[in-house]
């Protein structure tokens, strides 16, 4: 197999040399260089061109969001940001992922060789993640009818057994590689009145809040970083936190969730798996499985779960998948009913909310 060849740009001379450091013990990864800004990067990339690129945010001469942008309008490449743990760095990152970044990894203020050393491994998986990425794939094909969402509020007066009736119902989505893009894709579609929805998206901590806070500046539905107990609603989207896993659990006539710390599963954490599960046991056949694009088998077994306990489950397709894993693992154990594109995923919804 041809090796991951890799460039890192990076302002900051440790990250270089800590991430050169880690990626050259991988034998399936090549790292072509790591240099200091965009410039030096673009006289490196006319000699050989890389699988996947390092790419900081905040760089002398250019800018990581302007040089990214130009590499996907010129020369599409999977791109994996990497960013500080701050609210500042983590706007940036969301502003990079939907400008087509596939994967994003945190670094702290201080101690940062020593933090990248104890994240070696979630790093290697981000660049072979981003190596599998098919960037691009998230243009509609032509022809494709966008449903305008409604912005009717969510608590339009309904009836007492109306409202009983779509508390029932549920929505859990997981994704990771290329999520970020697809879920925007999804939610913005959907009008305020589709049942409540969970989701987990591989993502760092910190990182979830600001992803949460630009998906409610664009939808109409209610999007929030979840806490525990928060209630699921009709229209309310809540995202599973960085660094935490979320369950969903019931509350006599009501759904909540529960958010809380423990081992990583699937070597993630959230988990897809540990919130299908979870949806499967409290939701059974009032359920809505949707697994999405991204590396690994992290949902399949949680998918396979909620199925089998009767609810709908749904993949999305290989062809609008950046990263065809999650949704194939899902697929191969026989967890799924249904195979959509992206651009499906939002009238499967809306057809669920409505009996």
């Amino acid at each position: 197999m041809n090796r991951i060849k890799t460039l890192i740009v990076d302002d900051s001379a440790v990250i270089r040399q800590v991430l050169t450091e880690i990626l050259s013990r991988d034998p399936e990864i090549d790292v072509l260089g790591a240099v200091s800004d965009p410039l030096f990067a673009m006289r490196r990339m006319e000699q050989s061109w890389p699988d996947v690129l390092i790419l900081d945010v905040e760089m002398p001469r250019m800018d990581g969001i302007t040089f990214l942008r130009k590499v996907m309008t010129e020369h599409p490449t999977p791109v994996v940001m990497c960013s500080t743990l701050t609210e500042r760095g983590a706007e940036t990152t969301m502003q990079a992922l939907a400008a087509g970044a596939v994967e994003a990894i945190a670094k702290p203020k201080l101690g940062v060789k020593s933090f990248l050393h104890e994240e070696a491994a979630r790093l290697l998986h981000a660049v072979k993640s981003a190596a599998r990425a098919r960037v691009g794939r998230l243009t509609p094909p032509p022809g494709t009818h966008h449903a305008k969402p409604s912005s009717e509020p969510v608590a339009t007066a309904p009836t007492p057994t109306a409202l009983a009736r779509t508390t029932e119902q549920v929505v859990a989505i997981g994704t990771s590689t290329g999520g970020t893009q697809a879920l925007e894709t999804v939610l913005t579609e959907l009008p305020a009145t589709v049942p409540g929805i969970v989701v987990v998206q591989h993502m760092p901590e910190k990182f979830t809040a600001a992803f949460a806070h630009r998906l409610n500046a664009l939808c109409a539905l209610e999007v929030r970083e979840a806490q525990d107990n928060d209630r699921l609603l009709p229209g309310r989207v809540l995202i599973a936190p960085g660094g935490r896993h979320m369950l969903l659990k019931r509350s006599g006539a009501h759904y909540l969730v529960e958010v809380r710390d423990g081992p990583a599963v699937n070597r993630h954490k959230p988990s897809v798996d540990v919130l299908f599960r979870s949806v499967a046991r409290v939701a059974g056949r009032n359920a809505l499985g949707i697994i999405m694009t991204g590396m690994g088998d992290d949902g399949a077994a949680g998918l396979l779960e909620m199925r089998q306990a009767g609810a709908h489950t749904v993949a999305q397709d290989e062809a609008s998948c950046v990263v065809y894993g999650m949704p194939k693992e899902a697929v191969k154990r026989g967890a799924v009913e249904q195979q959509l594109s992206l651009w499906g995923m939002a009238g499967e919804i809306v057809r669920y909310g409505r009996g």
